[in-house]
């Protein structure tokens, strides 16, 4: 049953690959092609040198010397263009594959639900993204053509040598088997050898990733060496795998190699002793010298497709790993929502990462169209989870969430998305102008859109006061910009997306208190005619608040305005009064 399911899995993989190659066939075939001339093109001097040498030179034929030499040197510039076409059109293939495979990679990614980010780094994905599919395009032109042109030179060079001496031929070709054994058991060691050093290359990436986005707090807390000594141990891990795996090929490429070359040694002496015996001219014999070449070229070459086959099979199983990973489900029937009101329902919602410890446990809560709530609480509550659960981030393990009476996992997620605006903590920015991240909110905004978003995130005079405006550029993730003016372009972006629903979550609680007082007056403005949902931790950004929920453990602990809270003498009251002394605030 095993042997079955995993060649079941090879042959799926192998499938996956050859499917890239649909869109290239001409291109292939004339790769093809071309290889079998270039292959031809190659038997043509042993075959003329023997026939110069046995009959032309001695029965001193100078036109035919000078015929053959022209008809070589009009082969040689055959064998230069089918090299030229290999070369070139076989790389082009190549490539367009690989760009194949990356654009298939990056639009699967597209649709890869948020646990999936949870729980692979981005230096990985990036790995397998470049490095991995490099040696997959490698693979995909080297590979057919190496194969085609090896196995079509051994065999024509057999049938060649046959004719000119059989015994001889077939004390060459006894050293094939032994060849071809070392390799297959050297496959196996060396698959295992490049998986692992590809993984490992992908820590590499993934630790270099990492160190470079938090190179500001490294050098804040003067732990360079810290960062140093994490790099060299991936490296070092990496360069170990890769010695082991170079250490097989090495002693598969000796043996391998000692084997053509004892080929040649063994042919020298039985050719000699076969030419002195009368048994082959002399010609006979140097023809069959070169055609010796031309085996150990393509065995050689042979070789090399070996080691490629299984760095591109190792890449390419990566690939596909990534590939297979499940996307994100809609159910059948789902459908698009266009403008909804934005009543907000949850119904006996209980949400659970790992599938055992409850995060939600059965909160039932409505939120009518239009007004604020805030959702407070200690830290790892749910709250934020609460709030993840309404775009479908994440799915609900029990109970109903409804945005105007309709089941979210009935709405398609690209409309139900279109509909929810948040602003985060850590706001992202991408790399690029004003321009570009305030119309990440709307990318078929116009000019006049954009401006109007900016002047409502109160960030518009600022842009202007920078040197080239909205075509400025802001850095990596914003990292030129103030943390107050990262939030009010956050704001301007969903100003722009005009959602129905709204999540502020903790989206002042990094700032100081004169930006926080700004900004809020901005989120005030964002929130007018919209359901919004207030994550905070700081009690009064949110005493305004329709009603202010109080999440404890994953359930609502208790529920109310501000001053009824207050009069309640609860956990809000306990929260409220704790920060009352810690910063001084008034009710």
């Amino acid at each position: 049953m095993e042997k079955s399911e995993k060649k079941g899995a090879k042959d799926s993989l192998f499938k996956r690959f050859v499917a890239y190659y649909k869109p290239h066939k001409a291109t292939f075939a004339f790769d093809m092609l071309a290889s079998l001339v270039f292959s031809l093109c190659g038997l043509f001097y042993p075959v003329l040198s023997r026939r110069l040498l046995n009959v032309s030179v001695p029965e001193k034929r100078i036109n035919e010397v000078v015929v053959f030499g022209a008809a070589l040197i009009v082969v040689y510039i055959i064998r230069a263009l089918m090299n030229y076409y290999i070369s070139y059109y076989g790389h082009v293939m190549g490539v367009k594959m690989q760009a194949a495979m990356r654009s298939d990679l990056f639009s699967h990614l597209q649709k890869l639900p948020y646990s999936f980010y949870d729980n692979n780094e981005t230096g990985q994905i990036m790995s397998r993204m470049t490095n991995d599919l490099f040696t997959v395009s490698e693979l995909a032109h080297h590979g057919p053509e190496n194969l085609f042109i090896s196995t079509f030179m051994i065999v024509g060079s057999f049938v060649y040598l046959c004719t000119i001496n059989w015994i001889m031929a077939l004390i060459v070709f006894a050293f094939l088997p032994f060849i071809i054994f070392v390799s297959i058991k050297a496959q196996n060691k060396m698959n295992t050898a490049f998986d692992k050093s590809n993984a490992e290359i992908a820590n590499v990436n993934a630790t270099l990733e990492n160190s470079i986005s938090g190179i500001r707090v490294t050098k804040a807390y003067a732990n360079e060496s810290h960062e140093q000594s994490k790099f060299d141990a991936d490296n070092q891990s990496y360069v170990k795998w890769r010695k082991w795996a170079y250490r097989i090929m090495g002693s598969f490429n000796a043996v391998s190699g000692f084997a053509t070359q004892l080929c040649n040694a063994v042919v020298l002496i039985v050719g000699g002793i076969f030419c002195i015996k009368g048994r082959i001219d002399y010609g006979d014999i140097v023809a069959f010298m070169l055609s010796i070449t031309l085996f150990i070229s393509p065995v050689d070459k042979l070789l090399a497709f070996c080691e490629q086959l299984v760095d591109g099979i190792a890449g390419f199983r990566r690939f596909s790993v990534l590939m297979d990973a499940t996307e994100e489900k809609e159910l059948p029937g789902a459908k698009d929502i266009d403008k909804p009101v934005g009543e907000l329902r949850f119904e006996h919602v209980s949400f659970s990462y790992d599938g055992k410890h409850e995060v939600l446990h059965d909160v039932d809560l409505v939120i009518p169209a239009g007004k604020v709530y805030a959702l407070v609480g200690p830290s790892g509550g749910g709250k934020t989870t609460l709030c993840h659960l309404i775009p479908r981030f994440y799915e609900v393990t029990d109970g109903t969430i409804r945005l105007d009476g309709v089941p979210v996992r009935d709405i398609t997620a690209k409309s139900l998305r279109q509909n929810v605006g948040i602003v985060q903590q850590d706001v992202f920015l991408f790399t690029g102008s004003f321009r570009d991240n305030i119309a990440y909110g709307n990318v078929d905004a116009t000019d006049e859109q954009i401006v109007e978003a900016a002047k409502k995130a109160k960030i518009h005079d600022f842009i202007m006061g920078i040197e080239g405006g909205y075509d400025a550029q802001i850095g990596e993730r914003g990292v030129r910009l103030s943390g107050g003016q990262k939030q009010r372009l956050s704001i301007a972006r969903v100003f722009l997306k005009d959602p129905s629903v709204l999540i502020l979550d903790e989206a002042t609680s990094a700032l100081d208190n004169a930006t926080e007082v700004s900004v809020q007056r901005s989120f005030a403005e964002l929130c007018k005619g919209r359901t919004a949902l207030i994550v905070a931790h700081r009690l009064s950004t949110v005493k305004n608040a329709d009603e202010i929920v109080v999440i404890e453990n994953g359930r609502i602990k208790e529920r109310g305005t501000h001053g009824q809270l207050l009069a309640a003498g609860g956990a809000y009251k306990s929260l409220y009064e704790a920060q009352f002394k810690e910063y001084g605030e008034a009710e």
